[in-house]
């Protein structure tokens, strides 16, 4: 693992201490996280995203999604079963797990479903009007106005 000093983005900058203090998260949890369950991130759209999470063997009622504190949660917990089935092999994981991941400005959770296997987050960046940028219109000068203040050369001599 990769030790970085943030100091220098603190001392040479105003207002980016959430900047810094995600990237302090994510370099030092990085070795931590684990793989269970494996995950696609994929971008649809410019402002659309999907997440894929593998959830074999959960039921909807199982599995939870939620947008808390700025990122999102995934977290499953399985009911416990109480047959009597006895495994020779046991190769499906169906073990409590949660999920974070964290969220920019502006990124919506706009629906989940769960097919084949599979829960589908999806995504989207909703930029403010105010933040969009915006074209101004550069008005033009009317040679009217200006006529009265330029003197006709013949008129002078």
């Amino acid at each position: 693992m990769r030790n970085f000093d943030l100091a220098p983005l603190y001392r040479a900058t105003v207002g980016f201490d959430q900047i810094a203090d995600m990237m302090d998260r994510v370099l030092s949890s990085e070795m931590a996280q684990p793989t269970y369950p494996p995950y696609n991130i994929e971008k649809t759209a410019d402002d659309a995203y999907r997440i894929s999470i593998a959830v074999a063997g959960f039921a909807d009622n199982d599995l939870s999604v939620e947008v808390r504190d700025g990122a999102l949660l995934v977290s499953a917990r399985k009911a416990e079963d109480d047959s009597t089935r006895t495994f020779l092999h046991r190769g499906i994981a169906t073990r409590a797990f949660e999920r974070k991941f964290q969220l920019a400005d502006h990124v919506k959770v706009t629906g989940a479903s769960h097919a084949d296997g599979m829960l589908h987050i999806d995504l989207v960046r909703e930029v403010p009007e105010a933040l969009k940028p915006r074209r101004i219109e550069i008005a033009g000068t009317r040679t009217v106005g200006h006529e009265k203040d330029v003197v006709d050369a013949e008129t002078v001599n």
